[in-house]
């Protein structure tokens, strides 16, 4: 048996699946957990990788490894490789002012939309860079070369020194703002613009199967996080992903790319050659933490409380922007409960406003690609806040499909083993995995929540 390691170098930890390489059956597995924060030096990914690596028994039997991860995060090198700063993470929002000053500089969004797909937001690199170069232009000067958690994490787990042998891979660059994944090219005018005129080295971007030399197994060329996920789900047409774990995230693979002049929808590549158009929130499982956390309940009580309250909670509704919000961008937003009143002022009625103001949100998300033409005939329902019984059950009511929620797995874990093996293999294509069993979740749409949801959603803009 040919084995294969895929490497989740998370927000909040590491996780290491060792797969068998033909059927993707796991055969051990590892975990270690990250500093919480918004910074981090990069050395504490490579600390957790090392724990959760040997905890899964160690890659000395293993052909090959891929890493998937974070996206955006800026970590910028010295011309030694030294890590200049801590890295600034996505939901790190200082970068919000930095971000649309690039938007207006470059001319507005529909000029960044057509340059690279993505319009600048707090989250994305090139805003990041921006706030480094007005903020810390003494770092900004030492930065020889820029890269992302999964490309500083690759090379650093290949054993690799030189500045050169950096290497990333398409759906990952497409995140940074300075890449163009319909055009597979940096745009390194962007980079430029955004640094001030410095422009420090970026890294190799590599095929999809791609497979590189290390002092070990070979590494494939790396993923982020959400094109791994859809790779280690099997997306196919038709499928959206919805995403609920610290951030939300709505995403389809299509062949088409993303150029949306609102923002809403970045155009981000996937992991085998096509396209991941994708809409982002900041606010996701942490959403029902709070509830529970009001309403001094678990998960499971506030599951039961939901979906003891009626459609519509009797009119309250939640905006969950808790922790500000990226779409729509409103960074410096807050949460709001709208529609209170003695008769409605419930445990259940606001627990189920909780869930119903968090599918709200993802709901706008689905609105946005299918406005571009993604087809929408699924929904596959993952991440930790999938486990809420409440929020499968009232999904398909807010989506307005069928929800599937696949068997709890490590996917973005899932998808760069898989990555991997299709990197050992030297094959056209990535190889055929089962698709994970499912739930199947079906309930008659509510077009009522969304409409009342929508009357209100507006109101917080500016809220701070």
């Amino acid at each position: 048996m040919t084995l294969v390691a895929g490497i989740d170098s998370s927000t909040q930890s590491c996780k290491v699946l060792i797969c068998d390489a033909d059927t993707g059956a796991v055969a051990r597995e590892g975990r270690a957990r990250h500093p919480d924060g918004t910074e981090i030096d990069p050395a504490a990914w490579e600390s957790a990788a090392s724990a959760a690596i040997e905890q899964a028994g160690g890659l000395g039997d293993v052909a090959a490894v891929s890493v998937g991860a974070q996206q955006h995060g800026m970590v910028c090198l010295d011309d030694r490789g030294q890590v200049v700063r801590p890295a600034l993470l996505w939901n790190d929002t200082r970068s919000a002012g930095a971000a649309a000053d690039l938007v207006t500089e470059l001319g507005g969004p529909g000029a960044w939309a057509e340059a690279v797909g993505v319009v600048p937001l707090a989250a994305i690199t090139v805003a990041k860079l921006r706030w480094l170069a007005d903020h810390e232009p003494a770092a900004a000067d030492r930065t020889a070369a820029v890269c992302l958690p999964h490309d500083w994490l690759s090379w650093r787990l290949r054993g690799a020194t030189a500045l050169d042998d950096i290497a990333t891979d398409r759906s990952d660059a497409s995140g940074t703002g300075y890449f163009d994944a319909a055009g597979d090219r940096y745009r390194t005018d962007l980079l430029e613009l955004a640094l001030r005129g410095r422009t420090p080295a970026l890294p190799q971007v590599l095929s999809p199967g791609a497979a590189i030399s290390g002092a070990g197994p070979a590494f494939g060329a790396g993923l982020g996080d959400n094109a791994a996920a859809a790779l280690g789900l099997g997306v196919e047409d038709g499928d959206v992903v919805v995403s609920i774990g610290t951030s939300g995230v709505v995403s389809a693979s299509t062949s088409i790319p993303a150029r949306d002049s609102g923002g809403f929808v970045a155009g981000f590549a996937d992991g085998t050659g096509r396209h991941l158009p994708l809409v982002c929130t900041l606010n996701g499982a942490r959403v029902l933490d709070a509830a529970a956390e009001l309403l001094r309940v678990d998960h499971d009580e506030l599951s039961r409380l939901a979906c003891s309250a009626p459609a519509g909670s009797e009119g309250l509704v939640m905006v969950p922007y808790l922790e500000g919000e990226r779409t729509p961008n409103r960074p410096e937003a807050t949460g709001a409960v709208h529609g209170l009143r003695v008769g409605n002022a419930t445990a259940a009625n606001l627990a189920r406003a909780a869930v119903e103001g968090l599918l709200c949100a993802l709901a706008d998300g689905l609105d946005h690609l299918t406005a571009m033409g993604v087809p929408a005939r699924r929904v596959l329902l993952v991440g930790g806040g999938a486990k809420s019984l409440a929020l499968r059950e009232i999904a398909p009511t807010v989506f307005g499909v069928p929800v599937h929620v696949p068997e709890p797995a490590e996917y973005v874990a899932v998808g760069a083993a898989r990555q991997a093996a299709w990197a050992h293999s030297a094959a056209a294509a990535p190889p055929v995995w089962a698709s994970p069993p499912a739930q199947r979740f079906e309930a008659a749409p509510e077009p009522a929540v969304r409409a009342r949801y929508a009357e209100v959603r507006d109101l917080t803009e500016g809220m701070h």
